[in-house]
């Protein structure tokens, strides 16, 4: 079942996890559950320190590392009734905002945007496939393939270069406090 969750529709398909993540702070994690199937997730790791696992600058804050439903699920609501369950527990905890990463995928950003997320920070992930796109570090050393971000200000001319980018974005939402 975890394959069918991560393997959907995602531009985070090269980085699928094989085993559910342990978190270094205090976590939620919540499952949602139809007739004995689950067909849903969220884990937010939870900050004990201000900026220990999230960007930002307003308290403690909570990074939703993972958010997905069963394709076959989609569409009736099960994302924001885990996240809306996910939020209220973070009240409990002490976390005053939210914080999620995604790419450029449309139907996610406007999913964040419709539930009260605000987008901040970008910066572009570059897939660097083409050998005259490296510089050689050391003779020894091979490159296949590597990841770059991209915090510059010229992004167009990035994507016009490499073959392969996305927009990495961040998303934040108060829950509460000031």
């Amino acid at each position: 079942m975890q394959n069918a969750l991560v393997s959907g529709h995602t531009a985070y398909y090269d980085n699928v996890l094989r085993e559910k993540e342990n978190y270094n702070n205090r976590a939620i994690e919540l499952v949602a559950e139809i007739n004995n199937q689950i067909v849903g997730l969220i884990d937010v790791e939870c900050e004990q320190k201000p900026k220990t696992v999230c960007t930002g600058n307003n308290g403690l804050g909570g990074m939703i590392w993972h958010i997905a439903v069963h394709p076959d699920f989609q569409r009736m609501g099960i994302g924001e009734k885990l996240l809306h369950e996910a939020e209220s527990k973070a009240k409990e905890k002490g976390i005053s905002y939210l914080e999620a990463w995604t790419r450029d995928d449309k139907w996610v950003i406007d999913w964040y945007e419709k539930n009260g997320f605000m987008e901040g920070y970008s910066y572009l992930h570059v897939f660097i496939d083409n050998l005259r796109q490296l510089k050689t570090i050391n003779a020894d050393l091979q490159f296949v393939q590597a990841w770059a971000h991209y915090s510059g200000e010229d992004k167009e001319k990035i994507k016009a270069y490499y073959n392969r980018t996305h927009d990495c974005s961040c998303f934040t939402k108060k829950i509460w406090g000031d």
